[in-house]
């Protein structure tokens, strides 16, 4: 049951890799980030395998699955949060009053020019 369990596990990551090689550098993050619903299904996947384990080698090895998936998890949102960040617009700070127009007490004194 050990080795069916550990084939599947490493024909899962041969798969895997194959796949995400064949994406380009250009579409992996905003794909990776889209996918992060099938990432909650891993982990999903990882938590029920890890309540049918019976012995030390399938807990922990139902440990390392959860705690990666969790993982997947956490760094699709974080890298979804970055990607989201790049497109927000950024704020031009406010004009604050030069040296020369600004009186020692804080308030700003009247150019020659401006009327009151």
């Amino acid at each position: 049951m050990l080795l069916t369990y550990f084939i599947i596990f490493v024909l899962s990551l041969w798969v895997g890799f194959e796949v995400i090689s064949k994406v380009p550098a250009t579409l992996h993050t905003p794909l990776m980030s889209a996918a992060n619903s099938i990432h909650g299904i891993v982990l999903a996947g990882a938590i029920v395998i890890a309540a049918t384990a019976h012995d030390a080698i399938g807990y922990a090895l139902a440990f390392v699955a959860v705690a990666f998936a969790a993982m997947n998890v956490v760094g699709g949102y974080v890298v979804t949060g970055r990607m989201l960040k790049m497109f927000r617009r950024r704020i031009a700070p406010a004009s604050a009053p030069s040296a020369v127009d600004a009186s020692p007490n804080g308030s700003v004194a009247a150019r020659a020019g401006d009327s009151a």
